[in-house]
């Protein structure tokens, strides 16, 4: 889960990103990309000194930089908070990741004064913000700009999800922030890809390795959800691909009459992880194998006599007529998720 945070000065963003760490959520701060180019440069970090090179920043690298070092920063099993997302470019950046949701945190005028002076005070900081003149003049500046590179709190703002009010106290902040977490996390668990696909697009992606392009197949095998060996289209080791080669068609003359073609070069995907999971010495009984299309019979034997257990599919093989009699004859279990035949050149 990501949940970035945004909201004009002193509305509690940090407050917010401090509840969240405490429920596990490790804090990126946007900004401090740019203190960290600040001390390179031998820069003082004053507020103005720090905005002045953020513009400058997404002028040279793109106007989402900040966000895009942000997400390279992140490990995929962990939960973050972002802060100091000020462009609204950072936010179509983050909103590429579907467990993304920004938080726009809200206060009164005069409550966020009284804050910042008392952050002043505790963290002694270079705001350059003595007055509340000033402070509202500041804001003014970092919530609207012509210029796309510059900070746009505002349009920034318009874009949250979700939306906290914080004139209150920290318990009653604190309350709303538990409470949107435990909203946020249903709605995720909602659009959450189910175990079989979550696999089956592993397989999809394993594919894309496949040196024939004559159905690009790739598969996975799992045993208690959890991934155990991989296979692809593509020549034996050592032999020329596919792609070097050029294709290796073999007519069949089927015994319903029919003829169909087949590229023998290539060792079928299916085929390629049983034997990926043999070489290792990895045990495949019991297990599920997820395929893009059904097995060709061939494949099928090899899975039955390996004691795969449950065969899954994107879609159908328009040879796979023995495959899903000897399927069900040895209690293997077929499962095709779309009832579409799978197209590929010479059929």
């Amino acid at each position: 889960m990501i949940l970035g945070v945004t909201g004009h000065l002193a509305s509690g963003k940090d407050t917010i990103a401090e509840i969240l760490k405490e429920k596990g959520f490790f804090h990126i701060s946007l900004s401090d990309f740019i203190r960290e180019e600040a001390k390179k440069r031998h820069i003082k970090d004053t507020r103005e000194n720090l905005i002045n090179l953020g513009n400058e920043l997404r002028k040279k690298h793109g106007h989402g930089v900040l966000a895009r070092w942000a997400l390279d920063k992140m490990e995929w099993d962990k939960n973050y908070v972002v802060t100091s997302i000020r462009n609204p470019v950072e936010v179509e950046i983050l909103k590429t990741k579907s467990n993304f949701a920004l938080i726009s945190v809200t206060a009164s005028d005069k409550v966020r004064w009284k804050r910042m002076q008392e952050r002043r005070k505790k963290e002694k900081r270079n705001d350059d913000l003595g007055s509340f003149e000033e402070f509202k003049k500041r804001e003014i500046q970092e919530a609207e700009s012509t210029d796309p590179a510059k900070q746009q709190v505002n349009a920034v703002i318009q874009m949250a999800d979700i939306v906290i009010n914080n004139d209150g106290t920290f318990e009653e902040l604190k309350n709303k922030t538990e409470k949107i977490l435990k909203e946020w996390k249903k709605k995720l668990d909602k659009t959450r890809p189910s175990w079989d696909e979550y696999f089956l697009n592993l397989a999809i992606e394993v594919g894309k390795r496949a040196t024939c392009d004559r159905g690009k197949s790739g598969c996975v095998i799992v045993k208690d959800k959890r991934l155990i060996s991989t296979g692809y289209v593509g020549a034996p080791a050592g032999l020329s691909h596919c792609d070097e080669a050029g294709h290796l068609m073999h007519k069949v003359h089927n015994t319903d009459g029919t003829e169909s073609q087949h590229c023998i070069r290539t060792t079928h995907a299916e085929t390629n992880a049983i034997a990926q999971a043999a070489r290792h010495g990895v045990s495949i009984k019991d297990a599920t194998i997820y395929c893009k299309m059904e097995p060709c019979y061939v494949c099928a034997q090899t899975i039955i006599n390996a004691g795969i257990k449950r065969v899954v599919c994107l879609k159908r093989y328009h040879r796979a007529q023995l495959t899903r009699e000897w399927f069900k004859q040895a209690g293997v279990k077929l499962d095709v998720i779309k009832d579409d035949l799978e197209r590929y050149a010479k059929m």
